[in-house]
């Protein structure tokens, strides 16, 4: 079983799932770094020069490829576009939805431009936020309140839930 962390860019993915990963003694894999190393680029550049939409293709091929198991995986905040990703990452795992206010999110942000965020032109990054939150609570089995939460106890949380589910019924 795999642990599936979604959310807006700047939610904690990569951060958290390695420190969950850790802690529940699992893999740990980064979709965007899967897509760099496949890509032989940035995902800033993949937008820039192939475009959004050949973006989105890329990352919906590299995750509905995805066969994993017993790993944490964080995905770029634009995989909730793909339905075929998102059952992918559905039929191996739990996806947990961290949840984020736009206020952080925005302070979080300081490198929009170059950090690889799915934007199309005349958008605002709050538009993207509230174009993706119900998306990502759509697809999530579990959501992790992370306001003005630290790191620690969001992963806390995720392993509590995680714990609790598998002792109350023997499996996940």
């Amino acid at each position: 079983m795999n642990i599936v962390l979604v959310g807006m860019p700047g939610a904690g993915k990569s951060t958290m799932g390695v420190l969950l990963a850790k802690a529940l003694g699992m893999d740990f894999v980064d979709t965007d770094i899967l897509i760099q190393q496949h890509e032989g680029r940035l995902l800033q550049d993949i937008i820039n020069e192939d475009g959004i939409e050949k973006f989105l293709t890329v990352e919906e091929q590299a995750v509905a490829q995805l066969q994993l198991e017993n790993c944490v995986i964080a995905t770029g905040g634009s995989i909730i576009y793909s339905e075929k990703a998102m059952h992918n990452l559905r039929q191996g795992g739990k996806i947990f939805y961290l949840d984020v206010p736009y206020a952080q999110i925005e302070q979080r942000l300081k490198n929009i431009a170059t950090r690889g965020i799915v934007m199309q032109k005349g958008k605002s990054l709050r538009e993207i936020y509230n174009e993706r939150v119900p998306l990502y609570i759509r697809y999530s089995d579990e959501i992790i309140a992370c306001a003005d939460q630290r790191i620690e106890d969001c992963v806390r949380e995720m392993v509590r839930r995680i714990m609790n589910k598998v002792s109350s019924s023997n499996r996940w």
